[in-house]
């Protein structure tokens, strides 16, 4: 065999060699997802988690907007306490709503993650705190972009909004109860958690419906004039 058939054979060898590799490495790491779901979940969201709270960090924002921020957060939160009786019925989701619509997408995140995590340590925290704390911020942030695209939303365009989302945050959270507790993952299992989940999830939408018709207009109303005087005083 010649100097140049021997350097093919390595070559090939070598080519051969590193492709078993990486489709070995790659079975083991869709085998060991496929069994640690619960694992890879949590990673995914607490890196999604990071990456959202990195990037209100590297941005610029005014020690006003901070306190918006807080005040808006803490008031989700605690008014989410007194409604604790009532399945799925809490005014956290539309307040959530209505300051991502007004303040936009990186605050209403912001206020929808806070609120999840400090009204958890009236509620219990647990590993469910860090999926309520993305969907609700996915929420804020939703809304945040549905106040660019239609900044002057109607009764209609809101309360499609407010539906939406009281059955797509129950949506969800049930991945969460599907990754972390039903063992062996089944279609017919995840077939019977969303189904079980579906009355709270109607009464959710329904509870936000009625506190934008309760109250929307009127926050909605009272936030926009909040956020032109904090504009005309940094100004």
């Amino acid at each position: 065999m010649s100097a140049r058939a021997g350097k093919k054979v390595l070559l090939v060898s070598v080519i051969l060699s590193a492709a078993a590799v990486i489709m070995g490495l790659a079975a083991w790491k869709l085998q060991f997802i496929h069994q640690n779901w619960e694992f890879f979940a949590a990673f995914l969201l607490l890196t999604s988690l990071v990456v959202f709270f990195a990037s209100f960090e590297g941005s610029r924002i005014s020690s006003r907007e901070v306190g918006v921020i807080a005040v808006l957060a803490a008031l989700a939160a605690v008014s989410r306490v007194p409604f604790a009786v009532l399945p799925g019925v809490q005014p956290t989701t539309f307040l959530v709503m209505v300051s991502g619509y007004v303040f936009g997408a990186r605050s209403g995140f912001m206020v929808g993650a806070v609120a999840a995590l400090v009204s958890n340590f009236f509620m219990g925290q647990g590993p469910w705190t860090p999926f309520q704390m993305l969907f609700w911020g996915l929420i804020g942030a939703s809304a945040g972009l549905l106040g660019v695209v239609r900044p002057g939303a109607g009764r209609t365009v809101m309360i499609s909004f407010s539906i939406v989302w009281g059955y797509l945050f129950g949506w969800l959270m049930n991945l969460f109860f599907v990754v972390f507790f039903i063992k062996p993952l089944t279609w017919r299992a995840v077939f019977l958690a969303y189904a079980a989940s579906f009355p709270m999830d109607t009464f959710h939408a329904l509870g936000n419906v009625c506190f934008y018709l309760l109250l929307g207009p009127q926050v909605i109303k009272v936030l926009k004039r909040f956020q032109k005087k904090m504009t005309y005083a940094e100004i």
